[in-house]
């Protein structure tokens, strides 16, 4: 069952997932589609990128093991997450997707049932659907108090998993806003009702902007409870590297083993000189507390406020400074395809939230997506152009 309705592209195309928004995108001016990092290099990046060479004839000299190390140290100490560090066991990949079909052939091979959050990014609903993997919708709503969730997810999960989104892309919501609490309450159901925990945790980084977020050692609390788990990291959306990115996979010991064999039936490495990059960009971060990808998005988050106020466009506040922008349109005929269309032939394209509710997506039409990490002057221009094109319309 596909649950999309038809769209078109700018040369008439029917689009079938947001994926192929994103490509339509790619070839307009102001591409506010995708959510990869499309801004300039900081002045500490463009020192990394100045040692290219030395980086590239480093790697061709080490171990693979060594740059593997490195990353992974690198990357779990700037999330703060000393016991994936210790237990040594992430996978890696080269992109999140494919550790989602990871976990998408675990579960297809073992013939387990999965509770997807909604909304969320389609790709992940499509992977999964695509394997064969049988999904039924959670709205987010019901993570929304602390008290209740353990209750919510006993009335509404009755499949042999869960999958999570945290923070969630595309509304920011995030657990951690409750502390502890928030995951204790989900890893604590999982755990009595025999349920595997599947997080998506691909835009984590955007919690370490804010101290109100701390993120505490979450594989301390999954690794200490017993619970069957999967967790997917990435750093395609933080890091402007042109899409040279590193994604992990981090199985609990009851699974690890068939996971492990189903990734390397997949694949057998990243580069060791993508590694070696995405180490110092990491390593950067970390000495600046993330103020070179922070900083690009704060500007652009204001811009996307002034913007929209007063428009036909409400902006949601996230609970984490995610990436993206998430809108609701305040209209009574105006659907987020029909604003879609509009933007893209004024050169601005953003994408329909009715991807985004996967198992229904007519509930989506009511929201629409901006992606953040852009050169804040374009952006800027973007937004612009934007307001004048919502303001002719959405009268």
């Amino acid at each position: 069952m596909n649950p999309h309705s038809t769209a078109t592209g700018l040369d008439g195309s029917e689009l079938l997932d947001l994926t192929q928004h994103e490509i339509q995108a790619l070839r307009t001016r102001f591409n506010l589609a995708d959510a990869h990092t499309h801004q300039r290099q900081s002045a500490a990046q463009r020192e990394i990128v100045a040692r290219l060479p030395e980086l590239w004839y480093e790697a061709e000299e080490g171990l693979q093991a060594t740059y593997e190390q490195r990353f992974t140290e690198a990357f779990f100490r700037l999330h703060r997450q000393p016991t994936a560090l210790a237990k040594n066991k992430t996978l890696l990949s080269y992109a999140a997707s494919i550790s989602t079909m990871v976990a998408g052939m675990y579960l297809k091979q073992h013939r387990k049932s999965v509770t997807l959050v909604e909304p969320c990014f389609d790709n992940l609903y499509d992977v999964l659907a695509n394997m064969g993997v049988p999904l039924y919708p959670i709205e987010e709503s019901a993570l929304h108090d602390p008290d209740r969730i353990y209750a919510e997810l006993k009335r509404n999960v009755r499949t042999d998993a869960l999958f999570l989104v945290d923070p969630n892309n595309p509304t920011g919501f995030t657990l951690l806003q409750y502390g502890r609490k928030g995951f204790e309450e989900v890893v604590r159901f999982c755990k009595d009702h025999n349920k595997l925990l599947i997080i998506d945790f691909c835009f984590a980084s955007f919690t370490l902007f804010d101290p109100d977020l701390a993120r505490f050692d979450i594989y301390e609390l999954l690794e200490s409870s017993g619970v069957s788990y999967l967790a997917i990291e990435d750093t395609g959306k933080t890091w402007p590297v042109q899409d040279a990115k590193c994604a992990m996979i981090t199985a609990s010991d009851d699974i690890r083993e068939d996971v492990y064999n189903l990734h390397t039936s997949v694949l057998l490495n990243v580069s060791p000189f993508v590694l070696n990059m995405l180490t110092q960009y990491i390593e950067e971060a970390d000495q600046n507390h993330l103020a070179s990808v922070r900083e690009v998005l704060t500007l652009n988050r204001e811009s996307i406020r002034k913007a929209l106020d007063g428009t036909i466009l409400e902006y949601q506040e996230p609970v984490a400074p995610v990436s993206v922008a998430w809108a609701k349109i305040n209209h009574p005929e105006m659907t987020a395809s029909e604003l879609q269309q509009i933007l893209s032939k004024e050169e601005v394209y953003i994408l329909p939230g009715r991807f985004f509710y996967w198992s229904q997506p007519d509930k989506g039409e009511a929201y629409a997506r901006f992606a953040l990490a852009r050169e804040p002057r374009l952006f800027a221009e973007a937004m612009v152009r934007m307001r004048e094109v919502v303001e002719r319309h959405g009268r």
